[in-house]
């Protein structure tokens, strides 16, 4: 897979892309603290079939830092800056977490530039109590440390991997280490602090969603329990909704296989292109 690369200027500064594959688009957008190299082997099985656009999201990887907080509806807005850009009129969504919480905030608010919307290991809830607490205390060692590294790498690692992987995935746990490392914590706060602490209450915005969607749980997820993702699904007209079994908070990571036909799959059966 021949991935070209380039950055697009959005309501959030440059945000970097990779791109490769032809055919219907797909647009990937990872989990807080993760890059769009977390979708590499999903884009790798699909990219034959599709036009695969894997997204730095604002703040990491190789997108400009940030230096503000931000809303989902500004994320949103940059999902349509790069389409824009591309010169795509319509394309399918994968998000991951954060990615999720985005994706059903765009496909709510411009439906006619979107597909079918896959929405993973994510949710509709604002941040509880217990949640907020835990966060705020990795925000302060994180500053303290100057970055998520010391007691803190552990902790943020079995955040994202569950049992499964962690035993008998160390390719994974290898990769999520190394995605961490590389977190500009600096730039990267604004985000868990925007995502996390901020994130508003999204049920009502799920209601008015129209195109099909998938909403993905894990099952060993530690971050969102399947309850919580079960729950963003119903608020949602008509969503369809998977529990991927040994499979935590990065199913697109740790099952790529799996998780590129579940993709195909849903697209292939639900999507029906418009009338010209």
């Amino acid at each position: 897979m021949m991935l070209q690369e380039r950055a697009i200027q959005t309501a959030l500064g440059a945000l970097h892309v990779r791109m490769a594959g032809e055919g219907p688009a797909i647009l990937f957008w990872p989990s807080l603290l993760m890059d769009g190299t977390m979708w590499l082997d999903v884009a790798r099985r699909l990219s034959s079939r599709y036009t695969v656009v894997l997204i730095d999201p604002p703040g990491h990887g190789k997108s400009d830092t940030l230096t503000r907080h931000f809303d989902f509806t500004t994320c949103a807005e940059c999902i349509l800056n790069i389409l824009d850009t591309l010169g795509i009129e319509r394309a399918h969504y994968v998000g991951n977490s954060w990615g999720a919480m985005v994706g059903g905030t765009f496909a709510a608010q411009y439906p006619r530039r979107i597909g079918c919307a896959i929405l993973m290991n994510g949710t509709a809830s604002p941040c509880g109590p217990a949640q907020r607490i835990r966060f705020q205390m990795m925000i302060l060692l994180g500053r303290l440390l100057g970055g998520i590294r010391g007691p803190l790498l552990p902790k943020a690692v079995k955040a994202f991997l569950g049992p499964t992987s962690q035993r008998e995935r160390p390719q994974v746990v290898a990769a999520v280490r190394a995605a961490l490392g590389r977190v500009d914590f600096n730039s990267g706060r604004w985000a868990v602090e925007s995502v996390v602490l901020r994130r508003p209450d999204q049920h009502a915005l799920y209601q008015t969603i129209r195109t099909p969607v998938l909403v993905v749980a894990g099952l060993e997820d530690a971050t969102f329990p399947v309850s919580e993702t079960r729950a963003a699904a119903e608020a949602i007209p008509g969503a369809s909704f998977s529990v991927m079994d040994n499979a935590a908070h990065l199913a697109g990571l740790e099952c790529p296989a799996d998780t590129s036909d579940m993709i195909d799959a849903f697209i292939v059966s639900d999507w029906v292109p418009a009338q010209s």
